[in-house]
């Protein structure tokens, strides 16, 4: 059985990170920050180098990739909406719904991966979408349970049914997807990132299940989660927008295996739910509150985990 978590993540140093209007459309996390280009930027990466080295004191590899400053790319923090790579040696690339987020994609990420001794069997190139207006945005769209070879999507305007049945057939995945909303101004719009209602560990399923509102969905949710030995954490809707679903659990080189979680993230739960997180995983908490509220994304959308095979060493 494949493993869920690994111990090595790939993040994206920011060059030009600021507030993004293409996608805050859909993603009500995002505030406008006033501050000016040049000091926002500096807390930006204060926030990014805090994070990148509490991670490596756990033990984790991390593979850092600066951002280049032309052109412009305010998103290029969160790397895990344009690529996922796979124990099968293939790495894919995704239809992105913003314009100016495709432009993250980068034509050396396969050479760094090589560097750091992976091995890339195949590249899939998914991007083909884009032209017919179809998105699916990564593992932001997709909550991956590698062990049982799951995929939960709730359907959204980064999330369309078509490029992900595409993925299934592809990767041999079953796909449970379903509608989830949040309300903005009294309307309700689907939640636009799966990734920030659910997240999925070895052992645990931290979800947002109130924000499902069919409910055969909803036991369909939790009775997959249950079947495969699945130990579900609720959280509530305003511990959804605290980023309490955006966790993802690491492990590092000694095997021993973690949550990751924003500080904004873990000051939400309460203390049945961190005991209950903490009987399986140690916490990683990092503090990045101003990449949070400009970007509208937290740690697990920093974070692409990297599953390839590594290369045999002659």
């Amino acid at each position: 059985m494949a493993l869920q978590t690994t111990s090595t993540v790939l993040m994206v140093r920011p060059a030009a990170f600021g507030f993004n209007p293409e996608t805050a459309k859909d993603n009500l996390y995002q505030q406008f920050d006033r501050r000016a280009d040049g000091e926002l930027q500096n807390v930006v990466l204060s926030e990014f180098d805090g994070f990148v080295e509490l991670l490596k004191s756990k033990g984790i590899h991390v593979i850092v990739l600066e951002d280049s400053e032309v052109p412009a790319k305010p998103d290029a923090v969160f790397p895990n909406n344009w690529f996922s790579t796979h124990y099968n040696g293939r790495l894919l690339l995704y239809p992105m719904l913003s314009e100016n987020r495709r432009k993250e994609r980068r034509k050396d990420l396969v050479d760094t991966l090589s560097e750091e001794g992976y091995k890339v069997e195949e590249i899939v190139d998914l991007t083909f979408f884009e032209d017919d207006g179809q998105f699916l945005e990564s593992t932001g769209s997709l909550v991956l349970d590698r062990q049982y070879q799951m995929a939960y999507a709730c359907i959204s305007e980064r999330t369309h049914p078509v490029p992900l049945h595409y993925f299934e057939q592809l990767m041999g995945y079953e796909i449970l997807e379903f509608s989830a909303v949040q309300v903005l101004q009294k309307e309700k719009i689907p939640i636009y990132h799966t990734n920030v209602m659910m997240h999925i560990g070895t052992q645990l399923a931290v979800v947002c299940l109130d924000s499902v509102e069919r409910k055969a969905e909803k036991m369909k949710i939790k009775e997959s989660l249950e079947k495969n030995g699945k130990k579900i954490v609720p959280i509530t809707i305003p511990q959804k927008f605290a980023f309490a679903g955006n966790m993802l659990e690491l492990h590092n080189d000694k095997g021993k295996k973690f949550t990751v979680m924003s500080r904004t993230a873990y000051k939400s739960l309460k203390a049945g739910q961190k005991q209950i997180i903490e009987k399986y995983t140690e916490v990683i908490i990092p503090d990045i509150p101003t990449i949070e509220k400009v970007g509208g994304g937290s740690v697990r959308c920093m974070l692409a985990e990297i599953f390839l095979p590594r290369k045999l060493i002659k």
